[in-house]
């Protein structure tokens, strides 16, 4: 868990995220080293770097900081201009357990930059330095947003905001790089304005509010009280499913789905509870159909 103490010792920035770089099936990049520096810069940039003003601990087997994995295929290069799409999945441990659960699976299909970058892999948190820079600072922000949710009740507020400055200065820059829609309202449904729009509107705080009740009221009592942890689970879901019904095809709700599905049917799948099974299954069906055969596995116990 996150201890906020002063002074402690071994402190440590709040990623530990893994990135691999992969090339496309009809990607030729003369360079063969190119691939595996961008890897490592990608890397470096963003675990070397301090975030917040928060401290971290690493010490002994003690580790807070926060694991992600970043996965880069590149599907378009002429040098230096490479087209990608990029899949982020971050995770979160489980109080008293060993077992480590998936928080958010995005997926961003205009990851595109420029590499090298013009202005070397530096960053501003309020001022345009490169495309690169600002797609990984932006996905920082919103994974230690998330992550900060799941402990506090709305606690990721202040790493939303920035995210939003750097969304509105990578909109408007102009250092010459190619335009990316993404970072702008008419970039689509899928676009990173619009993800983080799904992050800050009021009408979709219940979603936020229920990554804390499902955590810290559900999952990390799950151990020592599993029927009152499932019951703060369906609560969670219930809340969620009250906007999922008005708002369901944001994309948060999709990201969430991707990275909770299975976990959510194994919670209620050894429930002895006939009726509350039978309710997750009616709810969960209804508003993530993509899944509905797993949510409909619960019955079979």
């Amino acid at each position: 868990m996150l201890l906020l103490l002063a002074g402690a010792p071994a402190r440590a920035q709040e990623l530990n995220c893994t990135v691999e770089v992969s090339l496309g099936p009809s990607v030729v990049i003369t360079d063969q080293n190119i691939r595996a520096d961008m890897q490592a810069k990608m890397q470096e940039f963003l675990n070397a770097r301090k975030w917040t003003d928060q401290t971290y601990r690493r010490d002994g087997n003690q580790d807070e900081r926060i694991k992600c994995r970043m996965f880069v295929v590149i599907t378009g290069a002429t040098s230096p201009a490479y087209q990608a799409t990029m899949r982020l999945i971050s995770t979160r441990p489980i109080y008293g357990t060993g077992y480590e659960t998936n928080v958010i699976s995005i997926v961003d299909k205009s990851f595109n930059f420029t590499y090298p970058p013009p202005n070397s892999l530096d960053f501003s948190p309020n001022s345009f330095v490169s495309n690169l820079s600002s797609l990984l600072g932006f996905y920082a922000n919103l994974v230690i947003g998330l992550d900060r949710d799941t402990f506090g009740r709305l606690g990721g507020t202040p790493y939303y905001e920035q995210a939003r400055i750097i969304t509105s200065y990578s909109a408007s820059q102009s250092s010459g790089e190619t335009a990316d829609d993404s970072w702008k309202d008419t970039g689509g449904s899928r676009s990173r304005y619009q993800l983080l729009n799904n992050l800050t509107d009021p009408q979709l705080q219940p979603f936020r509010a229920g990554l804390y009740a499902y955590y810290r009221q559900g999952m990390d009592v799950f151990i020592e009280k599993p029927d009152e942890a499932r019951a703060a689970v369906l609560g969670a879901l219930t809340g969620l499913q009250q906007v999922a019904v008005l708002r369901g095809t944001e994309p948060i709700f999709r990201y969430f789905f991707d990275a909770k599905s299975d976990e959510i049917a194994n919670i209620f799948r050894t429930s002895q509870d006939a009726n509350q099974k039978q309710q997750v299954v009616n709810m969960m069906t209804g508003i993530d159909a993509t899944n509905a055969a797993k949510y409909q596995a619960i019955l079979n116990r």
